[in-house]
């Protein structure tokens, strides 16, 4: 891990002084999250500026564009291209073109139920627990980063909430280091293999909850609550520091965002925590959720830990600094 990095639980000092600034004027309304950008395909300096600004303080940030023309958007590529053309803007490129994806890479998010009666539930209008995404990929498929672009929303429900992981690591060690040693155990966390009709189509997948990139020093989670999709290493403290977690998850914290996407309403961030409550079609008024969804292995540029760290401390807090919300 590399030196001064505030995730390591040897130094406590770099710990202290990023947390510091993390939670210093830390938004706790999902209104500071919104940047309004004119055409999200090309944002201008000042917009970008203002979308890295939000990115830099908690990994994410809402985007407000224009409303699409849902119906021109689900006979071409023009939805598509939001997703795409804002992930190139911030060196978002390497898309991961997992088997349920569609053939450019991006995913088509609505009701496919041939797709739920095989276990999907992201193609369901059920309610998606807390996850981040590819929690199931290898190392090399790491998720990073992730752009949610809304093309519709659903006629009632399918509100999303967002959760920046680093609030996690910082609620988890304040209230026991042990816990975060636990959950960065190389076995903390088995997915198990994934077979449909006898076949495996994904192999059992082993590793950390918590862990730190070589490149850039950020830290990455992985986890998911779906109990039928998990086997922790059983040993006390492992358990302990999970139902801790799922505590966490489960009350009602002021760093939780909860907001439903509007069309030409979207989601850039560093792959954070996030669910969504169930949702109702009304196919009778033309009304069907549709959500584009691209995942990267690469990770927002601008957000590295290391690059944050090698910054002058009085400008990364000027720079990064999310206003709080008036009253």
């Amino acid at each position: 891990m590399p030196i001064n990095n505030p995730f390591s639980l040897e130094d406590d000092s770099a710990y202290r002084r990023w947390r510091d600034w993390k939670l210093n004027a830390y938004p706790t309304r999902a209104e500071a999250l919104m940047v309004e950008v004119k055409d999200p395909r090309a944002p201008t300096k000042a917009e970008a500026q203002e979308l890295l600004r939000v990115c830099g303080k908690t990994n994410m940030v809402i985007y407000v564009g224009r409303s699409d023309n849902t119906a021109k958007a689900r006979q071409s590529d023009t939805g598509k291209a939001i997703p795409r053309k804002l992930g190139a803007q911030f060196s978002l490129r390497r898309l991961d073109s997992n088997m349920l994806a569609d053939d450019d890479g991006i995913t088509s998010l609505h009701v496919v139920p041939g797709k739920l009666q095989r276990g999907y539930i992201p193609y369901s209008n059920k309610r998606l627990l807390w996850h981040t995404d590819g929690y199931y990929n290898p190392p090399a498929r790491r998720i990073r980063a992730f752009v949610l672009h809304c093309v519709m929303p659903a006629a009632q429900g399918g509100e999303n909430a967002f959760l920046d992981h680093e609030i996690v690591y910082i609620k988890l060690r304040d209230a026991d280091p042990a816990y975060i040693r636990a959950l960065m155990a190389p076995d903390a966390l088995t997915i198990p293999a994934n077979t449909e009709e006898g076949v495996e189509t994904r192999p059992a997948q082993t590793g950390p909850v918590f862990s730190v990139d070589s490149v850039g020093g950020n830290l990455h989670m992985r986890y998911t609550a779906r109990t039928r999709s998990i086997e922790w290493k059983p040993d006390p403290l492992t358990r302990e520091a999970v139902r801790f977690l799922e505590d966490l998850l489960a009350g009602d914290m002021p760093y939780i965002f909860r907001h439903r996407l509007e069309s030409g309403q979207g989601l850039l961030c560093n792959n954070v925590l996030h669910n969504r409550t169930e949702f109702r079609d009304d196919p009778d008024r033309g009304i069907s959720r549709l959500i584009y969804r691209a995942r990267y292995y690469d990770r927002i540029a601008g957000t590295n830990m290391g690059e944050l760290l090698g910054r002058d401390e009085h400008a990364l807090s000027e720079r990064n600094t999310v206003a709080a919300p008036r009253h």
